[in-house]
């Protein structure tokens, strides 16, 4: 029997636009990815709206659900096709107009999804609004595509815990090599735009959450300057440090992507200097941007990874090769003495945010960190199958916010991490950046022993609330390694561009394997 179908021009243009990504997987593994496409390549293909929603579901079932089983999405939005017809009915409302996005499980919607952080203390009653963000993406066109997984409580209940994994979503895969770690806490976010799930995604950072996941799964990650972006709407660990930052296949889209979430916010006093500072970044994608630039070059941790070190001084090449100016073997003063005021405030910090957060969100399980330590311990099970809650059991022994343990461990922290830290080595040698590796390649997901971290360098720009961004630089045995670039407060635009440069003048970026374990070339 022949059935005969008249088709409108723009699912003829669907379907051949559909049909060219097809054709760019020939003779990839059948669990492969499409290829990371940039928002450039999209919207040359003419892809209207649901026919990118349609694409990222169809990929969510065969590679997130079968497949590789990558465990990155936790939840799709249902209401994704219908906003997905109403958007391509509209005029283009920005650059990002219909594209899917996925959010971190911590950012809240005030729709018909889940806010969780992974825990099932929160699982049941949407949030009561959208986040700032999420107002801010909406009102560009942006499509909220649905939620990722993400390490549970953004990574802060045990020093022993498991990155990517959650009570709720359970663990997430690096694509690269199925049996590593994504690194977290936004790992779900990372692992779909590695897996070109989605073109872009949302995660936040405490302290190398953006980056580390972005890094280990081959991206490009921005943490901005705290304060370019609201944190209200977004499940707490440190108003001290905590932002939101976009996370993407390249430079451009992930500073398109930052351009729309950043903005001045009457609800997050933090954010009062973010409209003067918000910016386009469109002026700083520039391929000679690091021409002249002067870029110190950190040794505080050369030597101990060999794979990464050989990794960075070819991406030191390319800095070179690019024009920048790069001043060498540079230390950072102080970086050893960060960490323990930084936990100090950490743990004070959440106790008085979490508290504060879940007040605000009616009808949940719990109602303070107190309810929600005794929740995990009633259904200890599920929640605490793999690791404790001891980081929680000390955040609420904490005296709060105006206690003086918390306020010197506050002002040392932050004088450390920025005047004394990153400013004090810049206005030293007259830099424009500074470059160090990102992080180590990712180590196997260990449910008994739990994370085994290499090195990271997320801490100076964390603590100082100082802007920085990894870009890829290379592969050691399959498994990504990224470099960071770290500046001054609100030189977010400026390390862009010179990120941009880097990213145009290196191309590291390779597509995942779905390796199922490492092959190691001999």
């Amino acid at each position: 029997m022949v059935v005969s179908r008249v088709f409108s021009q723009q699912q003829l243009t669907n379907c051949v636009a559909l049909l060219v990504l097809a054709a760019l997987f020939i003779g990839q593994p059948s669990s492969a990815a499409t290829p990371q496409n940039t928002i450039a390549d999209i919207r040359k293909l003419g892809l209207t709206s649901q026919a990118l929603v349609e694409k990222s579901i169809a990929d969510i079932n065969r590679l997130d659900r079968s497949g590789p089983t990558l465990n990155s999405v936790v939840e799709i939005n249902p209401e994704a096709l219908q906003l997905a017809k109403q958007l391509d009915g509209q005029a283009p409302l920005s650059s990002l107009h219909g594209l899917p996005v996925l959010l971190k499980d911590n950012i809240d919607t005030g729709d018909k999804m889940q806010t969780t952080a992974g825990s099932l203390a929160l699982l049941g009653t949407p949030a009561p609004e959208d986040a700032h963000l999420v107002k801010r993406l909406r009102s560009a066109g942006v499509l909220i595509l649905g939620k990722t997984n993400l390490s549970e409580w953004a990574n802060f209940r045990s020093s022993q815990s498991i990155s990517g994994w959650s009570a709720r979503g359970g663990q997430t895969k690096n694509p690269h090599v199925l049996d590593r770690s994504p690194c977290g806490s936004s790992s779900g976010s990372a692992v779909a735009v590695a897996a070109g799930i989605v073109p872009l995604a949302v995660g936040t950072e405490t302290d190398g959450s953006i980056l580390c996941p972005s890094a280990m799964n081959g991206i490009v990650g921005i943490k901005p300057t705290r304060g370019l972006v609201s944190r209200s709407g977004i499940v707490p660990l440190s108003h001290s440090q905590d932002t939101a930052g976009p996370m993407a296949r390249t430079v451009a889209d992930a500073a398109a992507l930052l351009a729309i979430m950043a903005g001045s916010d009457p609800n997050d006093e933090s954010t009062e200097l973010a409209d003067q500072h918000q910016n386009d970044y469109q002026a700083y994608l520039k391929t000679d941007y690091l021409r002249g630039k002067r870029i110190g070059v950190l040794i505080n941790k050369q030597g101990l990874h060999a794979g990464t070190d050989a990794i960075f001084e070819m991406a030191l090449k390319s800095f070179d090769a690019a024009g920048a100016v790069l001043i060498d073997d540079l230390s950072l003063p102080h970086q050893a003495d960060i960490g323990e005021p930084e936990f100090t405030v950490l743990l004070h910090d959440f106790k008085h945010d979490i508290n504060r957060y879940l007040g605000l969100r009616p009808n949940l399980k719990v109602s303070n960190l107190a309810e929600l330590i005794a929740f995990n311990e009633r259904h200890a099970r599920k929640e605490l199958a793999y690791f404790d809650q001891s980081i929680f059991i000390k955040a609420e022994q904490t005296s709060g916010v105006s206690h003086s343990d918390y306020t010197n461990a506050l002002e040392k922290s932050r004088h450390y991490a920025g005047s004394a830290g990153i400013d004090a080595l810049m206005q030293e040698h007259g830099l424009d950046a500074l470059v160090a590796p990102a992080y180590t390649p990712a180590f196997l997901i260990d449910p008994v022993f739990g994370d085994s971290f290499g090195y990271g360098n997320s801490s100076p720009a964390a603590v100082s609330g100082y802007p920085s961004i990894t870009v890829p630089a290379g592969f050691d045995h399959h498994l990504p390694v990224g470099i960071v670039l770290m500046a001054s407060q609100w030189q977010d635009g400026e390390l862009i561009g010179m990120a941009y440069a880097f990213e145009q003048q290196h191309q590291a970026y390779k597509p995942p394997g779905f390796l199922p374990t490492l092959q190691i070339d001999r």
